[in-house]
């Protein structure tokens, strides 16, 4: 079983492009995301927004 759906996949795909052009920014602080892990945080976080197939954060990290 998959564990995430086509259009999260995308939006990962998205946030990585981004990134490996300088263009990913974090964010409140605004500064540009070097981190690869980074990347697929906040295109999955982004993903989840859209009501993609993404599993939920794990519920200690929640606040």
């Amino acid at each position: 079983m998959a564990r995430y759906g086509k259009k999260a996949g995308k939006t990962v795909a998205r946030a990585m492009h981004k990134m490996k052009r300088g263009q990913l920014k974090s964010g409140r602080s605004g500064r540009r995301v070097r981190s690869r892990r980074q990347a697929i945080a906040i295109g999955l976080s982004e993903a989840r927004k859209k009501g993609a197939k993404v599993p939920p954060l794990p519920k200690r990290r929640r606040k």
